[in-house]
């Protein structure tokens, strides 16, 4: 399938079909699937034909900034959102060392608090992955020296109960819209692959270029495998049924400017929850159940965060909507009978996204790089 010009092709999220597409293509097709787009055409009451164009054109326009194959990573390798301690002359200096330097951290964000208190000193948060076997300590000790981190606090996911960052599908809900069914529990135990299914895992997860958006989406990415079709999607398949395929996306900016000069959300908020230790399932749950919610954990965060552990992001163009859709969260869990000793919000500043690396062969080629022997980051 050629490449036709984009230049007259709209690119705008708020173009009617634009929106109709991307309300099912940010976070609708869940695991893997052989025609995703297919599907997405489906889904949106628009031909096959129309949903590449569109989304070759997003993306070539950087509308969308990337189209991918996620994995459920926190199955794969060990993960965790870390908060850090950086004196305020480094913080723009380590936040674009691990952005720039270190693959295996993916968000890295700056964020503040309305309410000052001891925790808003944690001004710098990442999210890191290292391979089955590494450490996490040893890893941020690493990131620490070259970045100039005084501290550091590791916060790993114990459960996950939402997952799933649909922009356009959340523009306009209401304050306290949330799912009649409560959000599923997903697990966080780490799969053992076998070399086979590293190998297809690895060419799923790569992004799409725009010439690379065609109607057999997996038949070029088997062919660089060097597997059939049959097998590349069976492999797939079994990984999906196993628990470490996530959705097929297309991802948006979450604050910067596209390049139409429209912003898709302004305002990012990671919220904190402190809840009585036995309820934290429950409580993950009921939160998870919110619409407005893209991301909802089981973290524990220790006594110098006064013991949160319930963590979820939402995203938004106003800040006093989305403290409205945390009023209606905190209202919901006192109507149900769930104390909350604690909460507070972190807002997000500067930000940039990319895929976490959780490729063993690549952890070991980037040890290297920094003159580390990798058997000393070793658990």
């Amino acid at each position: 399938m050629s490449m036709p010009s984009t230049s007259a092709i709209p690119v705008a999220t708020d173009d009617p079909v634009n929106a109709a597409i991307l309300s099912v293509s940010e976070d609708k097709i869940q695991g893997f699937l052989p025609d995703p787009l297919g599907q997405i055409a489906q889904q949106s009451g628009q031909s096959l034909d129309i949903v590449i164009e569109r989304i070759r054109a997003m993306l070539a326009a950087g509308t969308i900034r990337r189209v991918r194959q996620t994995l459920l990573a926190t199955s794969l390798a060990r993960g965790a959102l870390v908060a850090w301690v950086v004196p305020e002359a480094k913080l723009h200096a380590a936040f674009d060392d691990m952005f720039q330097n270190d693959p295996f951290s993916g968000h890295v964000v700056v964020r503040s608090t309305d309410a000052q208190s001891a925790v808003s000193r944690y001004r710098l948060w990442t999210t890191i992955k290292v391979p089955q076997g590494c450490s996490l300590a040893r890893h941020c000790d690493l990131l620490c020296r070259s970045s100039g981190a005084e501290a550091y606090r590791i916060l790993p996911a114990k459960k996950l109960f939402a997952l799933g960052v649909g922009h356009v599908r959340r523009r306009g809900l209401t304050p306290g819209s949330m799912s009649e069914e409560l959000a599923e529990v997903i697990d966080t135990q780490l799969v053992q692959l076998s070399e086979l299914e590293w190998k297809v895992l690895l060419s799923l997860k790569r992004e799409f270029a725009p010439e690379e958006i065609v109607p057999n989406l997996w038949n070029p990415r088997a062919q660089e495998a060097g597997i059939p079709l049959e097998q590349f999607c069976q492999v797939a398949e079994g990984l999906n049924r196993r628990g470490v395929i996530g959705r097929f996306s297309t991802f948006l900016e979450h604050v910067k400017p596209l390049t139409t000069g429209e912003r898709v959300t302004r305002f990012n908020a990671l919220f904190h929850w402190a809840i009585p230790a036995g309820r934290e399932i429950e409580t993950g749950r009921q939160v998870g159940r919110f619409h407005i919610m893209t991301h909802a954990y089981w973290r524990e965060a220790g006594n110098e965060f006064h013991n949160v552990n319930i963590m979820g992001v939402a995203h938004g163009t106003q800040k006093e909507v989305l403290l409205a859709h945390k009023e209606a969260i905190d209202a919901h869990l006192a109507r149900i009978g769930i104390p909350v000793s604690y909460t507070n919000v972190f807002w997000g500043g500067r930000s940039e996204i990319k895929p976490s690396e959780i490729s063993p062969f690549a952890y070991r080629d980037w040890c290297i790089s920094r003159q580390v022997d990798p058997q000393t980051m070793r658990e």
